[in-house]
Formats: structure tokens, C-alpha cells, sequence
């Protein structure tokens, strides 16, 4: 598919995502969250993809934030059917069988850091910053921010990052765990590159099935959450991989996974 404001290249297993905006700083717009749900969905039926990872143009901005020139305008309405659209892309992300990973290479700030909270893993370069600064608009976060944020960090921080609206580094994203790894920026694209490959020589049945289990299990309590893991371990032992994987243990020998 052809895109206006994204690349998309497929190395090896791994498919990798661009938000392509530099001169906005990768700010995200309709069209720009309508062509990320076009390629997230291509990419999910692309045979050879395994993970999916999300990156900015540039060395200044993962993604920025929303498209402020174009919210200025909107009605209620439009912000509200704004906030559903972009919505719907975050959960598409959030509940996809790709693992999807995000590779901060900058500023993450109101729906940049909401779309790196959707997403399986956050990997983030030293320079980048990340924050829900919404407040300083005069809004709250629209996309997802204040019910992933807090799941990710803690109440109380997460109600201190929305009510003062300031930036977080990385090193501080990755202590209180907003962030998963931090690396020099030369860094970041290599070791991101090396953990998707790893993820994506595993089983990918038993991927999507840890991704569903906590994903769906965190919304529910734990005694029901624990019975649905169940079943879904009880899912796995109908797989050729489960076969595969014992029996190559048993053998000493390395497995060769066929994804069925």
C-alpha cells in the first residue's frame, strides 16, 4: 500500500512503522490515524510479519501529540468523534496477535505517549521525554491516558503527570516504569531490532495467547482471570507447537516452530 504520511519496511520478521510528519513532529491528524490502522491491519495478515514496531521520523519526536492546528477548530462534537477514532486505533494496537513494540526516538507528549502506552513494549532512546501535558490546553488526555497511565505507573504518579502536565526523561520513564529499556539514540533502532527478533522466533500461538491472558485478564478480577488463563493454557496443548516444543526439549534439541 501506498501512504502519505508513514513508512512502512518489512526487515526480516520484523515490520517497522514510521510515522513520516518530521515537520509537524510526527503529530498525528485523521488521516495519519486512519493510514495506521490500514497498515497495523495489512501488516497482521502479511505472513512473514511477526512484530510490528512503531517509530517517529526523525531524531526530535517520536510523536509529538495530536494535530493542535487542526483541533483548535473542532466542535465538541468533532473532538469527540476525534477522540473515538484515534480510540479505536489504540485498542486495534492494544488487541492485535502482532506483538507491537514502541521505539521512542523523542518526544512523546499527549497522544504520542498514549499511543507508546497501547502498545505491547516502550523502548526509549536517552534524549526522549514523555508526558500527558494536556492540562496546559485547558483539556484532559482523550486517547486512553488517563486509564493507561495509571495502570502503568500508579495512581497517584500517573494523577501528578496529568495534574502538572510535566515532562518526564527517559530515565525517569524507565524507573517509573513508563518505559521498559532506555538506550543511546544511536542505540535505540539496533536494540529494538534484536528484541523483536527474538519475540518473533517464539511460538506465535502462545504469543497471542500471553498477550489475550493479560490483556483480558487484567480487566477482570483474579479468581476469573486465573480460570481464563487456564483455559488458554489448556488451548495451547491443542497446538503442533506444544508438541514440538516437548518433544525438543525431551531431545535436546533446539525446536522448529510452524505457528500451528
Amino acid at each position: 500500500m501506498v501512504y502519505n504520511n508513514l513508512l512502512v519496511e518489512i526487515d526480516q520478521r520484523v515490520a517497522w512503522v514510521t510515522i513520516n510528519r518530521p515537520k509537524a513532529l510526527n503529530a498525528l491528524n485523521p488521516d495519519t490515524i486512519n493510514e495506521l490502522s490500514a497498515a497495523i491491519g495489512s501488516l497482521e495478515q502479511h505472513p512473514s510479519v511477526k512484530v510490528i514496531v512503531l517509530t517517529g521520523s526523525g531524531d526530535k519526536a517520536f510523536v509529538a501529540g495530536a494535530d493542535l492546528a487542526l483541533m483548535k477548530t473542532f466542535s465538541p462534537v468533532q473532538a469527540r468523534s476525534f477522540a473515538l477514532q484515534t480510540g479505536s486505533l489504540f485498542r486495534q494496537i492494544e488487541n492485535s496477535p502482532r506483538v507491537v513494540i514502541a521505539a521512542i526516538n523523542g518526544y512523546a507528549l499527549g497522544g504520542g505517549c498514549e499511543l507508546a502506552m497501547a502498545c505491547d513494549l516502550r523502548l526509549a532512546a536517552e534524549q526522549a521525554q514523555m508526558g500527558q501535558p494536556e492540562i496546559n490546553l485547558g483539556i484532559i488526555p482523550g486517547w486512553g491516558g488517563t486509564q493507561r497511565l495509571p495502570r502503568l505507573v500508579g495512581v497517584s504518579r500517573a494523577k501528578e503527570m496529568m495534574f502538572t502536565g510535566e515532562m518526564v526523561s527517559a530515565q525517569r520513564a524507565l524507573q517509573i516504569g513508563l518505559v521498559d529499556h532506555v538506550f543511546a539514540q544511536d542505540e535505540l533502532f539496533s536494540h529494538t531490532q534484536k528484541l523483536a527478533q527474538t519475540i518473533a522466533s517464539k511460538p506465535q500461538i502462545a504469543i497471542r495467547l500471553i498477550k489475550e491472558a493479560v490483556q483480558n485478564g487484567m480487566e477482570m478480577d483474579k479468581e476469573k482471570a486465573i480460570r481464563y488463563e487456564a483455559d488458554l493454557f489448556g488451548l495451547c496443548f491443542t497446538t503442533e507447537d506444544q508438541r514440538e516444543g516437548m518433544s525438543a526439549f525431551f531431545e535436546k534439541r533446539s525446536a522448529v516452530w510452524k505457528d500451528c
